[in-house]
């Protein structure tokens, strides 16, 4: 699946993970199972792990218009804001990341950021683990 996630509730953290060439509707089809997901709470700091990305679909419209309905995923009603950090080791996952980034500007209630080392996203989370699979192997 080249998309997929792990609720981690008591971390307060979504770990996502996208793998190969991404599509939007593989985001589409990730919110999906994502929204009505039991463990899912505003305010959840989110860990988008790229690093498998060899590629992604450059439909820029269809973009901004994903973009705008997950604005208003991480725009609850209390304001709670959101860290989104996406890990993007290599220069094909960094491009996604950069153009996401840019589709973020102006939504108050996200604070987003790229990383490309996995200990510096994992400390701008708040999270002990050096990388990805130790955080996933730790907080089961």
């Amino acid at each position: 699946m080249p998309a997929s996630f792990t609720i981690l509730p008591e971390r307060g953290l979504v770990y996502v993970r996208y793998e190969g060439f991404v599509t939007i509707d593989d985001t589409v089809a990730l919110l999906a199972r994502y929204m009505p997901h039991p463990d899912r709470v505003p305010g959840q700091k989110q860990l988008v792990d790229l690093s498998a990305v060899t590629g992604f679909e450059k439909d820029y419209a269809r973009l901004l218009g994903l973009q705008a309905q997950k604005a208003d995923v991480f725009r609850p009603a209390d304001a709670v804001q959101t860290l989104l950090v996406y890990y993007a080791p290599n220069d094909e996952g960094y491009e996604m990341a950069k153009l996401i980034l840019r589709s973020w500007q102006g939504v108050r209630t996200v604070m987003a950021t790229v990383q490309r080392n996995a200990a510096h996203a994992l400390d701008i989370l708040g999270q002990p683990e050096r990388d990805m699979e130790e955080l996933l192997t730790s907080a089961r």
